[in-house]
């Protein structure tokens, strides 16, 4: 069983996704491993935290921290500038983190702990209308 989920995002930040792959796997309540992967080279894929949104804004505030637009004077030795500040620095966090999940699926449910929900984390600046790629064997 495969689909695509399209996730729109409106800049940098986390933009949970868990209940649109849950209503695709309960379309056939099996047993079995789901890959989610996304087709992108800007933005990753979590499981993280879904009940205190402050734990998605301090991630996404870290993550800026931690690798901040290149017209921040410690970025000055990038060179891939031209897509934009926000561009090479998204390319690096999508590195650092994952951009496929895997979780199993009980009876048409994904097996996630009691907070947990899955994200895609936008690291441009810009809107974007993201694809993520899921696939249930």
């Amino acid at each position: 069983m495969q689909t695509e989920f399209q996730i729109p995002t409106r800049g940098q930040g986390l933009y949970e996704f868990t209940s649109q792959v849950t209503r695709w796997t309960r379309s056939s309540p099996r047993n079995g491993l789901l890959t989610l992967f996304v087709r992108h080279t800007s933005c990753s894929l979590l499981i993280q935290e879904n009940a205190d949104p402050e734990v998605q804004t301090d991630l996404a505030a870290f993550f800026h921290r931690l690798v901040p637009p290149t017209t921040d004077p410690s970025m000055s030795y990038l060179t891939h500038t031209y897509e934009g500040p926000d561009d090479m620095p998204a390319h690096i966090k999508a590195a650092m983190m994952p951009v496929s999940l895997s979780i199993p699926v009980a009876d048409g449910v994904p097996v996630l702990g009691t907070w947990q929900g899955i994200y895609l984390f936008e690291h441009r600046s810009s809107p974007h209308t993201r694809k993520v790629a899921a696939h249930l064997g």
